[in-house]
C-alpha cells in the first residue's frame, strides 16, 4: 500500500524575501517577538488576510532547527505501522495457540471390529488432537429399530451405518454431505453411478460408503472341473448347465446344480428376484404384466419342472460350503461363512449371468447391495463428523482400512470408488462385483438387512415370498402378482416412494 503521507516541500529564507538570522547560541532562549495590532494586511503573494501581524523585526534571533513537519508524518506512520502489525500478529499468535474444544464424535458401526478402523482412528486424533472418535460395533439384530428408538429420543450416534435400501426409512434424520465434503458432482464422478442414485434424498446425497457390494454368482471350481464346464453368461445357459451339475439318487438330490426357485432355504433369493425382473425389464414398483410374470416363473422353474433344488435341502449357504451345490447366489461376502465352514473348498465368483441379447452393445447388470455412513441431522457436532467421514473416504483411507481387513479374514470390501476400480479387477472374489459395479442397479428388496418386522426390506420381501410361494403350489402368475401389487403399493406409500 502506497504512502501519502509525502513530505512537504521547504522553502529557503532567500526564496521567501527574508535575509537569514545571525547565529546564535544553542540552548539561548531568543526574546519574544513583538506583536502588533494593525488592521488587517495581506500576506504578500497571497489572498488571504490575517487578523494580527507578527514584528519581527530586523534584529530577531534565529529560531531553532525543527524537523520538516512530512518526517514527522512519517515517522508516525512507521510507528502506528509497527503497532498494527504486532496486534495482528499477537491475534494471530493467540488463534493458533489457542486449544479449540474437545469433541467427542459417536460412530455406529455393524459389521467390523473397532481393530479395522483404529489406524485411521489413530491418524485422524493425531491431526485433530481436539477431537476423539468413539466406535461402537453394534449387533447386527434389531439394529435398525434400536438406531430408529434412539434417533427419536435424541440420543442417536453423530455418524451410523445404513443400507443402501433404508434411506427412505432415515430421510429425514440423515443430513445431507456438505459440498466441503463432496458435491453431488463429485459423488457422481468418483463413485458408481448407482451409490448417487441410491443415496440421494430430496435435493442432497445423504451417505457416502467406504465398501461396495453386490449379488455374484460362487461357483464351485472342482464341479466345474470335473464336468469340463465353463461359467455360464445367460440364464439359458446356466439353467442347462445346471441340470448337468445335479445329481440325484433314489428321487433324492445329493448334488444340487444352483440354488434356486424356493424361498425357504435359498438365501438371499430377495436379491435374485430383483435382479431377474430388473434385466426382464420389468416394473418394480408395480410388478404385473407379462414381464414381471416371466420373471417369477424363471425363478421356479429349478424347483418346480427342473428339480435342480427343493425344499429338502439344507440353506444354499450351507449346502454350497458343504462341497454339494455348483453354483450359489450371494453377495462377495458370503465367501468368508464359506471358508469358516470348509476352509479347503476351492471356489471363486463369476460375474452374474444375463438375458440374451439382441444387442451386443446392451450393459450387464448386477444388483446391488451395501453400506453407507451418514450423518445424524441432528447432531450438535455434525460438521466435525463429516470432516472424519471426508478423511475416512479418501483413497489413502480405504486402502489403509481394507489392508486392515485383509490382515484379519483374507481380503477387505471392495472400493467403491471409480478410480480404485483396477486395484481388485484380478481378485478371485471380489472382480465380479467390481466388473458389473458401473452398470449395477438396485432395489428394495434385499435379505440380511435386519430392518426389523416393519422394516422396508421385510416388508416388501413377505409380499413377493407369498407370490413365488403361490406359483410353486399352482397358482397362475397373473394371480399370483394381483396381492403382490397391492402389497408393493401400500409399503411404497408408506415411505413416501408413492404418491
Amino acid at each position: 500500500m502506497e504512502n501519502t503521507n509525502l513530505p512537504s516541500q521547504s522553502v529557503s529564507p532567500q526564496a521567501a524575501g527574508v535575509n537569514p538570522p545571525q547565529a546564535t547560541p544553542l540552548y539561548s532562549r531568543p526574546p519574544e517577538p513583538k506583536i502588533s495590532t494593525s488592521p488587517q494586511t495581506s500576506v504578500p503573494g497571497s489572498n488571504q488576510t490575517m487578523g494580527t501581524k507578527l514584528n519581527l523585526g530586523p534584529s530577531m534571533p534565529p529560531s531553532p532547527k525543527r524537523k520538516a513537519p512530512g518526517k514527522i508524518f512519517l515517522f508516525l506512520g512507521i510507528f502506528v505501522f509497527i503497532v498494527l502489525a504486532g496486534f495482528v500478529a499477537y491475534k494471530l499468535l493467540s488463534g493458533v495457540t489457542k486449544k479449540a474444544s474437545p469433541v467427542e464424535i459417536t460412530w455406529w458401526g455393524l459389521w467390523e471390529e473397532e481393530s479395522a478402523y483404529s489406524g485411521v482412528i489413530a491418524e485422524y486424533q493425531t491431526q485433530n488432537p481436539n477431537v476423539t472418535i468413539k466406535y461402537v460395533k453394534q449387533s447386527p439384530q434389531d439394529y435398525r429399530e434400536r438406531l430408529t428408538n434412539a434417533l427419536a429420543k435424541g440420543t442417536g450416534p453423530d455418524i451410523f451405518m445404513f443400507h443402501n435400501s433404508w434411506v427412505p426409512m432415515f430421510s429425514s434424520e440423515l443430513d445431507n454431505v456438505p459440498a466441503s465434503v463432496a458435491s453431488a458432482a463429485d459423488i457422481a464422478q468418483d463413485y458408481y453411478p448407482v451409490i448417487s442414485t441410491d443415496l440421494t434424498s430430496g435435493t442432497g446425497i445423504v451417505g457416502i460408503p467406504l465398501g461396495y457390494d453386490a449379488l455374484t454368482l460362487f461357483i464351485n471350481e472342482t464341479l466345474f472341473a470335473n464336468e469340463g464346464m465353463d461359467p455360464p453368461a445367460t440364464w439359458d445357459d446356466l439353467r442347462e448347465k445346471a441340470k448337468t451339475l445335479t445329481k440325484v439318487e433314489n428321487g433324492v438330490i445329493t448334488q444340487a446344480g444352483v440354488a434356486l426357485g424356493r424361498t425357504e432355504n435359498v438365501d438371499h433369493w430377495p436379491e435374485i428376484v430383483a435382479l431377474m425382473m430388473i434385466q426382464n425389464g420389468a416394473d418394480l414398483t408395480n410388478p404385473q404384466g407379462k414381464l414381471a410374470e416371466d420373471a417369477l416363473l424363471f425363478y421356479t422353474l429349478f424347483s418346480r419342472v427342473d428339480g435342480v433344488w427343493d425344499i429338502t435341502l439344507p440353506s444354499s449357504t450351507a449346502a454350497f460350503a458343504s462341497g454339494k451345490l455348483a453354483m450359489y447366489f450371494g453377495p462377495s461376502w458370503r465367501a468368508f461363512n464359506i471358508k469358516e465352514q470348509n476352509p479347503e473348498l476351492s471356489f471363486r465368483t463369476v460375474p452374474l449371468p444375463q438375458l440374451a441379447k439382441e444387442d451386443p452393445n446392451d450393459p450387464d447388470i448386477g444388483y446391488a447391495t451395501y453400506w453407507a455412513n451418514g450423518v445424524w441431522g441432528r447432531s450438535e457436532k455434525k460438521d466435525e463428523a463429516w470432516k472424519f467421514i471426508k478423511f475416512l473416504s479418501s483413497k489413502d483411507s480405504l486402502e489403509k482400512i481394507y489392508k486392515q481387513e485383509s490382515a484379519q479374514r483374507g481380503f477387505g470390501e471392495a472400493y467403491p470408488r471409480v478410480d480404485m476400480a483396477n486395484i481388485l479387477l484380478e481378485h478371485p472374489t471380489l472382480a465380479s462385483v467390481i466388473k458389473l459395479a458401473p452398470t449395477a442397479e438396485s432395489w428394495y428388496l434385499a435379505d440380511r438387512t435386519f430392518d426389523g418386522s416393519t422394516g422396508i426390506n421385510t416388508q416388501l420381501k413377505k409380499y413377493f415370498e407369498d407370490a413365488i410361494n403361490a406359483i410353486n403350489e399352482g397358482d397362475e402368475a397373473s394371480d399370483a402378482t394381483e396381492p403382490l401389487v397391492k402389497g408393493v403399493k401400500q409399503v411404497l406409500t408408506q415411505y413416501g416412494l408413492l404418491k
